[in-house]
């Protein structure tokens, strides 16, 4: 069901110089909600990060011990090993407050940067929260689409990205 527009909050926007940024400075990411289920978007988003070259690390407490990807899953953001830039989450908009509130106490064992909501996932709060830490916040969007958009990918798949284009340069 619908919200009427006075309920809902403002969109959110992000440059994308900073978003660009985050995707070339992280490295590292725990991502919180990651499934071994292939058909889940958090399972597709981590294989298509792996294969960006990043170190996806998946925090899942019903998968903890097994792997998804070859990567060992973990219970929780704390028993993650060594530094984590990014935390990634891919949990519901009511869930991603505690995970935040985590991140932001684990942030100088864990070295962490950069906070990331998925599509639909919003907690200004706690967002609030986690800028006032130092971290940089980016909510209601998917690393892995945002990569694609950034970098060139899309226009790949016939997507208009604007950075590939069949029109002749205008002169």
């Amino acid at each position: 069901m619908n919200q009427p527009a006075e309920t809902l909050p403002p969109p959110l926007h992000y440059d994308d110089a900073l978003v660009a940024g985050v995707l070339k400075d992280v490295r590292t990411i725990a991502m919180v909600g990651a499934s071994p289920n292939w058909v889940r978007p958090s399972n597709f988003a981590m294989k298509y990060l792996l294969g960006k070259g990043y170190k996806v690390i998946p925090v899942n407490p019903g998968h903890a011990g097994k792997e998804i990807w070859e990567q060992m899953v973990y219970a929780e953001l704390g028993e993650v090993p060594g530094p984590i830039d990014m935390v990634d989450v891919f949990r519901a908009s009511k869930d991603a407050g505690g995970i935040i509130d985590r991140a932001i106490e684990l942030k100088d064992e864990k070295d962490i940067k950069v906070i990331w909501l998925q599509l639909g996932v919003r907690d200004d709060a706690a967002a609030a929260r986690a800028e006032a830490a130092g971290l940089t916040v980016i909510m209601d969007r998917c690393p892995k689409i945002e990569y694609g958009r950034l970098f060139g990918e899309l226009g790949w798949c016939g997507v208009n990205s604007g950075v590939i284009s069949a029109k002749r340069p205008k002169r």
